[in-house]
């Protein structure tokens, strides 16, 4: 009988794509970068409810950020399938560092307005819009093909990791100094990120003979997305997820204070304690090898992502809510980047930045409008009523998932042996 794997085995494997450079140095400088992101993100919307009182203004602000996202990944994709996606990061990078030094500087002077809030969000939009496809993509070139799945995980736990930190940090500063200071944080670590990536050593991708043009280009990556069922049956269900679940997020500074009377800090709490279910999921999905089963995760994931969510709306105890958000990041973290790695295992690498473009859409594109939809609810209905309906929509999504997933294991198998990767096909 073979010896069962030690434990520092086990964690050598769990972290096995930080083997290569490249990634290392982006991994330890997207870490840093993250969690100042997540503190802007925090310390932004108290700052817009604290301006406004209005949950319709902090979904506006919010579909301001990600709407550029639908509008614009289309074309960040074809972008990142034609050009070098290592100098794409770098600019995107350096953009948003400096929309973030903008609003700190407005601020930090005391001259900010809800509208620039509007147009840097705007701004910060557009950006990421280039930046989200160009960086998944990009991932497996600082990998390979073996250690796609682990660097996807990766990435994720580094997300949630800062997603638990950041929060927490914005919290107690936001109460101490303002939210000024958190935007200057925010600013201050991309500076982490964006060394790493010019410290790469990078080999120049093959650029792809292309003769069509952008807008082929771009209908030649929908086309590829509509007629694969797997992928298509994915995205579908992470666009109703992000359009009908995600909303939650947003309207947490109304469940901070007027339902839990938690204040700026019980914002930065429940905004991080969500993160810990999530990274816990990353750090699962880091220590598989295949892609088996992982559509199984995908349908039951959204299944309690719903179910969680409705008891999540009623909770009038704060720390009931805040135990809530772990089974609610984890089983969101699981969706998504089960997700993620499935649709990157079936995609050949001269689709890869547009059919991440549609994943972005979906993932990011779709929130905005959900937000917008869930602002406007909560000022009717209130915000316990708009996130419970939007949970039982997604419940609707994990049943009709679930009961198609049997009919596209086969296809999903021979995509996945298509592209010649190392792990096994079961792709169910």
């Amino acid at each position: 009988m073979a010896d069962a794997p030690t434990a520092p085995s086990r964690f050598r494997s769990t972290i096995r794509a930080l083997r290569h450079r490249n990634y290392r140095l982006f991994f330890i400088g997207q870490l840093i970068s993250l969690i100042g992101s997540w503190m802007q993100t925090v310390a932004q919307s108290w700052l817009v409810y604290r301006l406004t009182g209005s949950s319709a203004l902090l979904g506006s602000v919010n579909f301001a950020s990600q709407i550029p996202i639908f509008l614009l990944s289309p074309l960040g994709g074809a972008v990142a399938d034609r050009y070098s996606r290592h100098r794409i990061v770098i600019a995107t990078q350096i953009a948003s560092m400096l929309l973030a030094a903008i609003l700190a500087a407005l601020a930090l002077s005391g001259a900010v307005r809800v509208w620039q809030i509007f147009v840097l969000s705007s701004l910060l939009g557009i950006v990421n819009a280039f930046d989200i496809p160009a960086r998944q993509a990009f991932l497996v070139e600082m990998t390979n093909r073996e250690d796609l799945m682990n660097a996807i995980a990766l990435n994720s736990s580094a997300f949630n990791g800062a997603r638990i930190a950041g929060p927490a940090i914005a919290g107690i500063l936001v109460s101490l100094v303002g939210e000024g200071w958190c935007f200057f944080a925010n600013a201050v670590s991309y500076i982490a990120v964006i060394a790493g990536l010019l410290m790469m050593q990078v080999t120049p991708r093959k650029a792809p003979r292309i003769t069509a043009s952008a807008v082929r280009h771009v209908i030649e990556g929908f086309r590829f997305v509509a007629d694969t069922a797997p992928i298509r049956a994915l995205l579908l269900l992470v666009g109703l997820s992000s359009l009908a679940g995600m909303p939650y997020s947003v309207l947490m500074p109304i469940f901070a204070d007027r339902i839990l009377n938690a204040g700026p800090q019980g914002l930065g709490i429940l905004m991080g304690i969500s993160g810990i279910g999530a990274l816990m999921a990353a750090l699962i999905l880091a220590s598989r090898h295949t892609v088996r089963g992982l559509g199984r995760w995908v349908a039951l994931a959204a299944g309690v992502f719903s179910v969680t969510l409705i008891v999540f709306a009623y909770s009038r105890n704060f720390w009931l809510t805040a135990a809530l958000l772990v089974p609610i990041g984890f089983s969101v973290m699981i969706q998504l980047g089960s997700s993620n790695t499935l649709i990157q295992s079936m995609t050949p690498d001269h689709l890869r930045g547009r059919v991440l473009a549609a994943y972005s859409m979906m993932m990011m594109g779709m929130a905005p409008i959900g937000a917008l939809l869930s602002g406007v609810l909560a000022e009717r209905i209130g915000a316990p009523a708009t996130v419970a309906g939007g949970a039982v929509a997604c419940g609707f999504g994990a049943a009709a998932f679930a009961y198609y997933l049997p009919g596209l294991r086969e296809e999903a198998r021979e995509l996945i042996l298509a592209q010649s990767t190392a792990i096994p096909p079961e792709a169910s």
